[in-house]
């Protein structure tokens, strides 16, 4: 991850770096969702997880995750006769966009305030240090 803000958005970015940067998701994370979005059906842990060469356990974690994150969703089946499993896919494009929008939203705003905070803490140290005229 950059260290500042400049360093950020000199960085090449793709679409699918997104998910990274607004969810924090690691290499395993985005492989699974990698998975699951090139997936025609929804899938099962156990078929993520051999997708992915991994883990049952190791898969699940990373579902978890993105499940966490809202781009994945979770639905169960039932079986005729008692029981159930879950399946996983992608959420639509268009709410993890909006999502994701409103989330830029909400930053811009956030940092807006703290910009206008410096001015007003930072203007009023440096008037205060300034002498008089006389």
């Amino acid at each position: 991850m950059p260290d500042s803000m400049g360093e950020y958005l000199q960085r090449d970015m793709s679409c699918e770096g997104l998910l990274d940067c607004f969810h924090g998701l690691k290499e395993l994370d985005r492989e699974v969702f990698d998975v699951l979005a090139g997936s025609e059906t929804a899938m099962t842990v156990d078929e993520v997880a051999a997708a992915v060469d991994r883990e049952r356990s190791t898969a699940y974690r990373a579902i978890r995750r993105l499940v966490e994150a809202g781009i994945v969703e979770r639905e169960q089946i039932n079986y005729d006769d008692g029981g159930y499993y879950h399946v996983f896919r992608p959420r639509a494009a268009d709410e993890v966009a909006d999502e994701m929008q409103r989330m830029l939203n909400d930053c811009y705003a956030k940092m807006g305030q703290l910009i206008d905070q410096f001015r007003d803490e930072y203007d009023d140290a440096a008037t205060a240090t300034v002498p008089a005229e006389q």
